[in-house]
């Protein structure tokens, strides 16, 4: 047993590590970030999630406003790509240096409640292109935390990334096993009531149910093709 901060986004890969840390007999506190996001309706999911698990959930509030160059935190639309080409580069949707700044944060709350790690939903398999999702960039920033917090001078901080090396339908089926409550998730990085269905997080999280063999239990303003062949043949006798 430990004593975790999660990061806690309100998104499918997020509430899956929650649910799993508690799983683990694990005390949790959850850390959402509020830096401007125009997805901003995920921090609604979060608090959701939070209550659903009967956690404590703080929220941190800064301005990511100058990162001009995410679709994001800007005025640029966020892109459709069809889900072969997701992952091959990256993407617009890229925050500079956003989980740096989150990892640090979360830090220094682990290092004020006492708490001795921090655990975040990075998957290095089925994800965007994001360079801070990578195995070597948690490992790299779990030693430079260690290196520069009083935690790791006396002890050790440790970073949790459960779901680092699990494809997205690993993922579901794992949150899935664990009662994890998707119907409270939001994945998508557009701000409508239902989720696009076109975004890079829409299409990675529906085919991750394909996956999975089951159906994501959240309304979508448009499904693509792949995913409506797999829910018409998933209704055939």
């Amino acid at each position: 047993m430990g004593k975790v901060v999660v990061l806690l986004s309100g998104g499918l890969d997020s509430a899956t590590t929650l649910g799993y840390v508690l799983s683990r007999g694990n005390e949790a506190v959850a850390l959402s970030f509020d830096y401007g996001q125009k997805h901003s309706l995920e921090l609604e999911s979060g608090r959701q999630i939070a209550e659903h698990y009967g956690v404590r959930r703080e929220v941190f509030r800064m301005d990511f406003s100058f990162a001009s160059t995410s679709s994001l935190t800007s005025s640029m639309e966020v892109e459709d790509r069809p889900i072969e080409k997701i992952g091959n580069d990256i993407p617009a949707t890229y925050v500079p240096a956003r989980n740096s700044v989150f990892l640090s944060i979360s830090s220094a709350y682990a290092e004020t409640l006492g708490f001795d790690s921090i655990a975040i939903g990075v998957n290095a398999l089925d994800y965007s292109g994001y360079p801070d999702c990578r195995p070597e960039y948690i490992n790299a920033m779990e030693t430079a935390l260690n290196l520069g917090t009083r935690a790791g001078v006396t002890g050790r901080l440790r970073i949790l990334a459960p779901l680092q090396y699990l494809t997205k339908g690993e993922i579901i089926r794992m949150g899935i096993s664990l009662g994890v409550p998707y119907a409270l998730t939001r994945s998508c990085y557009r701000n409508g009531k239902k989720a696009c269905g076109r975004c890079d997080s829409c299409k990675l999280r529906l085919r991750g149910f394909m996956d999975a063999s089951s159906e994501d239990p959240i309304e979508y303003q448009h499904l693509p093709d792949f995913y409506s062949s797999y829910l018409e043949n998933r209704a055939s006798p």
